[in-house]
């Protein structure tokens, strides 16, 4: 059977379930509006800015 949906160098595998406060929200409705991304691309970048903080 083939796959479905497009090519990609980068698969999403791994699905997430998160639940928010109030704040955190808008924080994300905002950042979204202004860079004109989705929810889960705004997510991945907040994700690898924590990179840094790896020890």
């Amino acid at each position: 059977m083939s796959s479905k949906g497009r090519p990609t160098d980068n698969p999403k595998s791994v699905s997430m379930h998160v639940r928010l406060d109030k704040e955190c929200e808008q924080v994300l409705k905002k950042y979204c509006e202004q860079e004109k991304v989705s929810k889960m691309e705004a997510t991945r970048r907040g994700i690898k800015k924590l990179k840094s903080d790896i020890k």
